[in-house]
């Protein structure tokens, strides 16, 4: 039978806990927890815990840089109007 608390005590704020995501293959492995209940009646404070969750997302790019080896460096083709004597900018 529920009743109604005389007294509500200020909220209590936890830090949020962080959590991350990785996937992996899951083995099942089976606990049993035999539980036993004894009732004793007391002053009871009821504490009432809230669990907002949010979620991000984190994209991870790479680059990569190669070494081309000696020799010339290949131009930027025909078409693109720059000749012998000709410059950007010209």
């Amino acid at each position: 039978m529920y009743c109604k608390p005389t007294h509500v005590c200020p909220t209590v704020v936890h830090p949020t806990k962080q959590c991350v995501n990785h996937n992996f293959v899951n083995n099942l492995v089976p606990h049993v927890h035999p539980t036993h209940t004894t009732n004793i009646n007391h002053i009871n404070y009821d504490h009432v815990h809230y669990f907002p969750h949010t979620q991000s997302t984190v994209n991870q790019v790479t680059s990569q840089n190669f070494y081309g080896g000696p020799g010339p460096v290949p131009g930027p083709g025909p078409g693109y109007g720059f000749g012998p004597g000709m410059g950007y900018g010209r």
